[in-house]
């Protein structure tokens, strides 16, 4: 899977396009996913970073946000780096369930807007919102708008070489609309529209 296409498949999870994703990093801190209900953890034993005890509650608090979040880990047998997971887990929801009760709290799911995740990440990465940025390349020529492509797809490339794939999903779909804006705008034949719009050629 290209790098970029995962932040599109949480997205689709989220909107319940599908049920299931298989072997994608929920590691990465930040992600929020509240409908996830489920994470199950393959090689829970397995000796390394990623089972690690801290990268094993990191894993285990993708299902945190949900009221009915479970955890399941699959292993021969239990490791240091497993009990000091469940452990710690058991400790704050026990410090959760106390601070529940004292309040007069009931448990409920977060509920956010699939797009919250989007926003959030363009006001802190600074990519311009969709709007501001088709309403200044409208007012460009047509050199200046395919220099505005080459800039962006070279944030694009530099995010996803730093890992930052949120942002560099935001900046390809960014690329993707003034392509499409500089292939209506232009004469170029038809055949090189194509190829502008599918991402071949000079911009």
């Amino acid at each position: 899977i290209d790098t970029l296409e995962r932040v599109g498949i949480l997205r689709d999870l989220r909107l319940g396009v599908f049920d299931v994703v298989v072997g994608i990093n929920l590691l990465r801190e930040g992600l929020d996913l509240p409908e996830v209900s489920l994470v199950a953890i393959l090689d829970a034993d397995k000796q390394g970073f990623l089972r690690s005890g801290i990268a094993l509650i990191q894993t285990i608090g993708r299902a945190a946000r949900h009221v009915h979040g479970q955890v399941i880990m699959y292993a021969d047998r239990v490791t240091d780096a497993m009990r000091f997971a469940i452990d710690e887990t058991n400790r704050r929801r026990e410090i959760q369930l106390a601070y529940n009760k004292a309040h007069h709290i009931e448990p409920a799911s977060v509920v956010k807007s699939v797009r919250d995740l989007t926003d959030r990440i363009a006001r802190e990465s600074g990519v311009e919102e969709g709007k501001d940025i088709r309403g200044k390349a409208s007012r460009m020529e047509q050199k200046e708008l395919a220099r505005m492509i080459k800039e962006l797809e070279q944030q694009m490339k530099a995010a996803a070489r730093e890992l930052e794939f949120e942002r560099a999903a935001l900046l390809r779909d960014q690329v993707f609309e003034l392509r499409a804006m500089l292939a209506d705008e232009s004469d170029l034949p038809p055949w090189k529209k194509v190829q502008l719009l599918s991402g071949g050629g000079d911009s």
